[in-house]
């Protein structure tokens, strides 16, 4: 009897070691989010910081991933001078994103499906302005990087500002409700 508990005992935690999954951190200084969003008059587009990271791998396949952002670094790339202050302080502001109430977004996979050696479709919860909703994505490895750009719905998030799903009649003043996010993970 003693003699099948332990070989019960090894093949468990045997079994174990080799499905446990390892968490490869992800390099904040250059890994990089870029951020697109369009108004009916135009666009812009910037940065914002990543903080910390990391992905779930078995092996060589990711099976999960979360991820950290300073809000408090979203910057305007699109501009200069006093244009570009006046866009930055205004993102920052409770109009947008209220980074001094929600300085941290989060983005935590909770789906990951692989398609191809090096690309997966992904559904992750994503945390602004302390309110989740999911979102799906397609992320392709390459080396020690991974990449994904994806559309994020802002008035699910309750950023308000120009948005024809909150206010009626703002015609050119309108900001569209989704921006695109191009991220660049280095590990």
């Amino acid at each position: 009897m003693k003699k099948k508990l332990l070989t019960l005992t090894l093949t468990i935690f045997t079994s174990l070691l080799w499905s446990q999954s390892s968490l490869v951190k992800i390099d904040a200084e250059k890994s990089n989010i870029h951020w697109f969003a369009k108004k009916v008059t135009g666009e812009h587009d910037g940065y914002i910081n990543l903080v910390d990271g990391s992905l779930e791998m078995d092996g060589t396949q990711l099976t999960g991933g979360s991820f950290e952002v300073d809000m408090t670094t979203i910057n305007v790339a699109d501009l200069t001078g006093e244009y570009k202050n006046k866009l930055e302080k205004h993102l920052k502001s409770d109009d947008f994103f209220g980074v001094e109430k929600f300085p941290k977004s989060h983005l935590t996979f909770t789906e990951v499906v692989q398609k191809t050696e090096n690309h997966y479709e992904i559904v992750a919860d994503l945390t602004i302005k302390g309110i989740t909703a999911p979102v799906s994505l397609e992320m392709h490895f390459e080396g020690n990087e991974a990449t994904t750009n994806f559309m994020v719905n802002r008035a699910k998030y309750n950023v308000r500002y120009g948005s024809n799903s909150f206010f009626d009649n703002l015609g050119d003043k309108a900001i569209y409700d989704e921006f695109e996010l191009e991220i660049t993970l280095n590990y």
